[in-house]
């Protein structure tokens, strides 16, 4: 039930990068570098939470750049085709930050690889000042680290700052039980336990992410950031999405 008042006082909001590509000049798939449209319609997002006086902080992945994953395919070391993607999840942290200062509201970029003159060093008691302040904290290069991924950095992210939720915004409305593009019978999850994710495989966020928010019992919501108000109406307890939490039995959406 949707109300005035946030249900959440602190959250992470989880993206990709592919997001920020909007799609291909054919109206399909993740396009690459930014997307004008597509950047400024999630900064609009992320004011429309800062405005009820939630705070929030971001980890965003860098796939429209670069994905450490490709490196094998390009001949390049996994380790370093890794550092790479961190480096592509700097340059959206800030294409980010410039978009929504740009619309009033303060914002700070902190990497876990040292860059100075870019951004802050990500440091836990300074990260949340930040939020407290009343800042929108962008996390970027991931965990620092090779080999592991950007749902991993905002998984430990989350638990680090004290996010009351994992928000992870796609370009799907739900956890299916299978693709729905490729199944026009797929159904939604309104509701997954950890257990269920990691037992049937379901691609959800890597197993270390999962993992980790099941130890600490934080709650992950999986939705569509594409579509206008929904992060709002989550913040605002409406029930979008699938939710993925402890002891819950898996729920499909029946229509």
């Amino acid at each position: 039930m949707t109300t005035n008042k946030p249900a959440f006082k602190r959250i992470l909001l989880k993206l990709s990068g592919e997001i920020l590509g909007g799609q291909n000049s054919d109206g399909s798939g993740s396009g690459y570098g930014i997307d004008k449209e597509t950047i400024d319609a999630i900064a609009d997002e992320v004011i429309s939470v800062h405005a009820l006086g939630v705070e929030v902080g971001i980890v965003i992945g860098g796939g429209n750049i670069f994905r450490g994953v490709q490196a094998g395919a390009q001949g390049l070391d996994r380790a370093s085709g890794d550092y790479m993607g961190m480096l592509a999840t700097v340059m959206n942290a800030v294409a980010l930050q410039d978009v929504i200062e740009r619309k009033g509201v303060p914002t700070r970029v902190m990497s876990a690889i040292e860059m100075r003159q870019i951004a802050e060093p990500y440091i836990r008691r300074r990260a949340t000042r930040h939020l407290e302040k009343g800042r929108v904290v962008i996390f970027a290069s991931g965990t620092g680290n090779p080999f592991f991924t950007t749902d991993t950095a905002a998984s430990l992210r989350s638990m680090e700052i004290g996010a009351e939720v994992l928000l992870k915004g796609t370009k799907v409305d739900a956890i299916y039980d299978k693709d729905p593009k490729k199944f026009k019978d797929a159904k939604p999850f309104q509701e997954l336990s950890f257990l269920d994710v990691l037992n049937k495989g379901i691609k959800v966020m890597d197993a270390a992410a999962i993992s980790l928010c099941m130890e600490n019992d934080l709650p992950i919501i999986v939705f569509d950031i594409g579509t206008k108000g929904n992060l709002k109406n989550i913040v605002l307890g409406s029930a979008i999405g699938t939710k993925v939490t402890a002891n819950k039995p898996d729920q499909t959406v029946t229509n």
